[in-house]
């Protein structure tokens, strides 16, 4: 008699030459949940007879049955690799492996998904949201129960993935999980300066995010080479400063569909507009703003940072902040800060003069002083901010909001450092995906751990959790996902399971069969183990 064994039993990592480098699991989940128990009972699970139900009272109904489209769109497609496989075997004769088989439940013939917190269907996702869920699968059916909408959604991903190809049909196990994220903060970063990445490249990395319960997206939107924002305010910004005006640019349109498209998948869109350095493509319309260089005391034709003596670059900046905290609803902005050329500013007699008749003593201080007039003016529009990691190392003064964004080398040092100093700390310093090594090089950003830094309870109480940033000096839209993924999948399990999920080779079977899922989801990410197949 068949006997369809749970995944995990079945877990081996092959080292001979012949077949796989790692045998794949089936039906195991990326991120790993914090509780699982599964048996060996299963169902079937045919997309033409399946449904999801929701609460017939829910606030937001669209929202839930948009979510529940998508997911069943998922799972039919998994079906159209099963009758793939029936074609394969047409003319043979063979017996239906649960038809004997004494743990074969049925058919699956529903997912009842319940949600307890009142939701509107313009809900958006923000800030500490509760994504914690229940998920049962048992010989009574299955449920999904979830306080928040955005529970629900991380839930349903959690369910799609239970269900895995078994021979000529698919399959679920009996399954109870109870599930929560280890952080609040789990980003990805993206960079669309460098190399202009068009909008489907955007929407198909927010589908990965979502397929591995990432919940921030952070958008890099400008910096030195290109400016492809196009403002309403400004518009000569795009006009003059991106790699080209018209197809490298972001409409208006193109921001509030990646906002949408985002939102419904329970993931917030962050915007990055780096000052005051990082800035050179806003002088290609305005070179007013920006700092002239001296050489020998002559203007030698460079330009540097932001001018910050001019009462006339923070009338500018106030300008376009206003507009771009009214274009993206999220609570959070980022300020950038990072990487400031002090020498361009040491040069600059005004700056000189500026600095004496203003009693600032250093160049830090001279940051300080951009950085809180920038600061304030978001004070003003209710948007709080995050700032690399330079801000709070050069003594910029900031409130306890503030969110510190740790990516340089002694990320830990700094991120002790920061919650000492009572504030929060988002950690990137080891998730830089542009930092590329031969083969499955995912296993150090596997191995990093957010937290281990010498502090107190209450200090690591204040890491929010991280980002894995993808910066496009030498990525574009054609490499940019098998860059991403599946490396950035290591990230999003340290951000969302248990600090004790951290055995690199317990994962690696998992993740050769999230890279597959991956894949068969339109995901071009890249083989996570070396040698393979994807079935």
């Amino acid at each position: 008699m068949f006997k369809l064994l749970i995944a995990l039993s079945a877990l081996v990592v092959i080292s001979s030459a012949y077949g796989p480098a790692v045998r794949a699991t089936k039906g195991q989940v990326w991120p790993k949940p914090q509780q699982e128990e599964k048996t060996s009972d299963y169902f079937i699970v045919r997309p033409h007879t399946f449904s999801f139900q929701g609460p017939a009272d829910i606030g937001c109904p669209s929202l839930l049955d948009d979510a529940f489209t998508r997911y069943w769109s998922i799972i039919a497609t998994s079906a159209s690799l099963e009758r793939r496989g029936r074609l394969a075997e047409m003319g043979k004769k063979h017996t239906k492996f649960w038809q004997l088989d004494e743990s074969f439940l049925g058919n699956l013939e529903s997912l009842k998904v319940e949600v307890s917190d009142e939701c509107t269907d313009d809900a958006l996702p923000d800030f500490g949201d509760n994504e914690n869920y229940t998920l049962t699968v048992n010989a009574d059916g299955a449920t999904l129960s979830a306080q928040t909408i955005w529970g629900a959604l991380r839930g349903l991903e959690t369910f799609s993935q239970l269900i895995y190809l078994e021979q000529d049909a698919l399959v679920i196990n009996a399954t109870t999980i109870t599930d929560f994220p280890r952080f609040s903060f789990r980003g990805l970063h993206l960079d669309t300066s460098r190399h202009f990445l068009p909008v489907y490249i955007i929407l198909q990395t927010l589908d990965g995010m979502a397929y591995n319960k990432f919940n921030v997206f952070h958008w890099h939107l400008t910096d030195d080479q290109s400016f492809p924002y196009k403002s309403r305010v400004y518009p000569e910004l795009s006009e003059k400063g991106a790699y080209h005006p018209v197809s490298k640019v972001f409409e208006p349109s193109d921001v509030a569909r990646v906002i949408e498209y985002a939102r419904v998948r329970g993931i917030r869109v962050i915007p990055e507009f780096d000052t005051p350095g990082h800035t050179s493509s806003w002088g290609a319309a305005h070179p007013e703003l920006l700092t002239t260089c001296y050489s020998n005391n002559q203007p030698n034709g460079y330009l540097g940072p932001m001018d910050p003596s001019k009462d006339t670059t923070y009338d500018f900046i106030n300008n376009l902040f206003t507009e771009v905290v009214g274009v993206f609803p999220d609570s959070y902005f980022h300020i950038g800060g990072d990487e400031v050329d002090f020498s361009c500013w040491q040069s600059n007699p005004d700056i000189t003069t500026f600095m004496s008749d203003n009693n600032i003593s250093s160049y830090e201080g001279l940051e300080n002083y951009f950085i809180q007039h920038v600061v304030d003016l978001l004070d003003k529009l209710n948007s709080k901010y995050l700032v690399w990691e330079e801000v709070f190392v050069n003594g910029v003064t900031l409130p306890n909001t503030t969110l510190v964004h740790v990516w340089r080398g002694g990320g830990f040092d700094t991120l002790r450092d920061v919650t000492k100093a009572g504030k929060y700390g988002v950690f990137s310093s080891c998730w830089y995906l542009d930092h590329l090594s031969s083969g499955g090089d995912w296993q150090k950003f596997y191995e990093c751990e957010p937290l281990n830094f010498d502090g107190t309870d209450e200090q690591k109480k204040l890491v929010l959790g991280g980002a894995a940033c993808m910066w496009t000096e030498s990525v574009n839209e054609y490499n940019v996902m098998p860059r991403v993924w599946p490396r950035a999948c290591a990230t999003a399990e340290k951000l969302w399971s248990a600090e004790s999920v951290n055995d690199f080779g317990a994962a690696q079977p998992r993740l050769e069969e999230h890279a597959c899922r991956m894949n068969m989801r339109g995901i071009a990410a890249q083989p996570p183990n070396g040698p393979g197949v994807c079935l």
